[in-house]
């Protein structure tokens, strides 16, 4: 479709953004962010540039009738945004925070409504899905209210949109935000790589001199580390027909480890020290608090040098506290220390993420990075990349032992502060330092709230042949699990082999066959479809099978589907069938299986349905 917007939006773990350029203003398309209408106060409607990612459910007659109200809705009875975070954070089992790490939970039935996690059976629940629904709806009225409103051919839903994801997204959790978007009523939609997208907005925010920046050989480490999670991509840059060309080479696991981590261990930082010093212990409604406030103190000390501390203040409980508060001068060097030691440190390059023993009980929730050290994560990363890329011709860009990248682009919340940037600099050029490899250089102008939505809109605009495209295609290789034909033995299932489908890279829009290889597949009962995963393996083409997979390809959530017989065969037994994958516009991963005479065909669409909707 050619719409005369082009729209970018960051679904964020913290915050969601919105960009877009109008392609029939009269002067040269440019990207601009749309300040989102919301609610800050009750009754009280404003416009922010970011719509924080929080979803607030109140009780029935918690909130005065029409605090909740929308200049497009009048009955709201929940409300999502700066409201939501703000009064939400002093009634924390009312609030949904994190619905976008809950998305690509493998574990938990995301459509589910069991958010907030360990609210009580009173409490109102909305699944990840249907928190996820609600902000992008949110971002839609919103629109439609500011812009589509007096022109119908203006409305979101007739736009083009850019929705972004992180790169380590696997297809499940890709098709779930689909899911999400289209019954937020977006359809015209495409997915983009979050850090790829902070790549386009820097390229944007450069203009033509982004040639000068950068250079042949170049590999750029984009480090993205958000409220909630923390995403690596490697991009180099390279040269064809005298012009330079830019190859999406890796992407690194999805770590749920960023700002909100921080917080929440200075939060525990402080409430030792007011025990100790005070003799006050602190309930989980107050730890909820606090950790709110060390986020506001941190924020401030970060960005304001001078500042030898910042107050941190939360209500206090029973008649011991006097004037209904606890205040406590949070100093600088406590944050400097938790933060740089605890979450930059200083390590070498083979250093690997530690891991605690583990323990046989422990609460379900999010799968939390269990080491906390982002660059001890960074190291496993360029290691476990730099191997998979050993075999890669690189023009330009000298071989050593180890990858290292030669230019730094940072993205993310976190990285506001300069102390933050500048101790990932010094990690990088101490590993770079024995390799005698350059040092890393800081590419300047990044944009670390609003990268990701511009990006995404510049994108769309490049998409139409106005701007710079990125190569890169899927950051896994996708296989099949496909069982062992071997007698059975007691105790010991067949073992799986993995198939591949889909090589790393293949672009979105592309599809091919796999060729030389016939598999039976199972009709008409129910069966389990398992999906695996590599973003290492660079080298398997479509049919290579993969025996020994065990730390080289991860499985994905799987498939149980009951595939209609169509007259092949009965229920339950076995066709011969070949392979066909496509990998959609939006993303999607899709295999088709094909009869050995062509006459029927099946499709297995990765679309994760962990149990059948009701209705």
């Amino acid at each position: 479709m050619t719409s005369r917007f082009v729209v970018g939006i960051d679904l964020g773990t913290t915050n969601c953004a919105l960009a877009y350029v109008d392609t029939g203003a009269a002067s040269p398309p440019r990207v601009q962010v749309l300040p989102i209408l919301q609610l800050i106060a009750p009754g009280e409607v404003a416009e922010r540039p970011l719509l924080p990612s929080f979803l607030y459910l109140p009780a029935p007659g918690e909130q005065p009738a029409g605090a909740l109200q929308l200049p497009w809705d009048k009955q709201r009875d929940y409300c999502v945004g700066e409201f939501a975070r703000q009064f939400g954070s002093q009634v924390p089992t009312r609030l949904v925070a994190s619905a976008k790490s809950w998305l690509c939970h493998p574990h938990v039935d995301r459509r589910a409504a069991f958010l907030p996690l360990r609210a009580p059976d009173s409490v109102r629940k909305v699944s990840p899905v249907e928190a996820s629904i609600r902000y992008l709806r949110h971002l839609a009225e919103a629109w439609n209210y500011t812009i589509g409103r007096d022109v119908p051919d203006h409305r979101l839903e007739l736009q083009e949109i850019i929705l972004t994801v992180p790169a380590s997204f696997d297809a499940a959790a890709r098709d779930l935000t689909v899911e999400a978007a289209r019954a937020a009523g977006l359809e015209h939609l495409t997915l983009l790589e979050e850090p790829q997208a902070a790549f386009y907005a820097w390229i944007d925010h450069c203009g033509d001199t982004w040639r000068d920046l950068v250079h042949v050989g170049d590999l750029v480490l984009v480090a993205d580390v958000g409220g909630g999670t923390t995403d690596f991509t490697l991009i180099e840059v390279g040269e064809e027909n005298g012009s330079l060309v830019l190859t999406r080479l890796a992407v690194g696991e999805h770590l749920l480890l960023g700002g909100d981590n921080m917080d929440l261990t200075l939060a525990y930082h402080v409430a030792q020290q007011l025990q100790k010093e005070r003799g006050l212990r602190l309930d989980a409604v107050q730890l909820a608090q606090l950790t709110h406030a060390c986020r506001i103190a941190k924020e401030s000390l970060l960005a304001s040098p001078q500042l030898g501390s910042a107050p941190v203040t939360l209500l206090g409980k029973g008649r011991a506290v006097v004037g209904g508060t606890i205040t406590y001068e949070l100093p600088r060097s406590l944050v400097e220390q938790v933060i740089l030691d605890g979450f930059f440190p200083y390590c070498p390059p083979d250093a690997t993420p530690q891991t605690g023993s583990a323990v046989g009980l422990e609460e379900l929730g999010l799968p939390y990075a269990s080491d906390p050290a982002i660059t001890r994560h960074l190291a496993e990363f360029l290691q476990r990349h730099g191997e998979a890329l050993a075999r890669r011709e690189s023009k330009g860009r000298k071989k050593t032992g180890r990858l290292l990248p030669t230019a730094l682009l940072f993205n993310g919340g976190v990285f506001k502060s300069d102390l933050l940037r500048q101790r990932l600099c010094e990690v990088l050029h101490r590993w770079s330092e024995p390799e005698n490899s350059e040092t890393p250089r800081e590419l300047p102008g990044a944009d670390f709230d609003l990268a990701v939505a511009r990006g995404a809109a510049y994108y769309g605009l490049a998409r139409r042949g106005k701007g710079v495209r990125i190569r890169g295609g899927t950051a896994r290789a996708y296989y099949i699990g496909v069982a062992a034909n071997l007698p059975a033995v007691p105790g010991f299932p067949p073992p799986i082999k993995a198939l591949c489908v889909a090589p790393f890279g293949m672009e979105e829009g592309s599809q091919t066959d796999i060729p030389g290889y016939e598999v039976g597949l199972r009709v008409g009962t129910e069966a389990e479809f398992r999906f695996l995963g590599s973003t290492t393996r660079r080298e398997d083409v479509p049919g290579t099978l993969v025996e020994d997979w065990e730390g080289q390809i991860e499985e994905l959530t799987p498939i149980r589907a009951t595939l209609d017989p169509q007259g092949a065969a009965a229920a339950g037994q076995i066709v011969p069938v070949h392979l066909h994958s496509k990998v959609t516009p939006v993303g999607q991963l899709e295999l088709w299986l094909h009869s050995r005479d062509g006459s029927h065909r099946w499709k297995l669409e990765y679309n994760v349905r962990e149990k059948p909707r009701s209705g």
